[in-house]
């Protein structure tokens, strides 16, 4: 489930630092070491936050939608970004 390799569009936990527990969105990779995260709503796509990825887990989701706006046009709205968190909050929530 929690490989080391993200991906852009894939969901992560927060396990450390001022938002534990929040679910972000990759949507760059410095190295092997960094990511770009953004949510959205705390964090937008222009002011992304760089984290350690041993300060995060990895989810088995990775959000379509962002992936692919970002592989064409570089970028993507922080609308995107909450709608899929939210729609992956709600999965969360009802176990699927």
């Amino acid at each position: 489930m929690n490989s080391k390799h993200p991906v852009i569009g894939q969901i992560v936990k927060v396990l450390r630092g001022k938002d534990p527990g929040e679910y972000a969105i990759v949507i760059g990779i410095e190295d092997e070491r960094f990511v770009w995260l953004a949510d959205g709503v705390n964090r937008k796509f222009d002011q992304p936050k760089k984290k350690n990825l041993h300060h995060l887990q990895l989810q088995d989701q990775i959000s379509s939608e962002v992936d692919e706006s970002i592989r064409e046009t570089g970028r993507v709205t922080n609308g995107k970004l909450r709608h899929a968190l939210a729609k992956f909050v709600e999965a969360q929530e009802k176990g699927e």
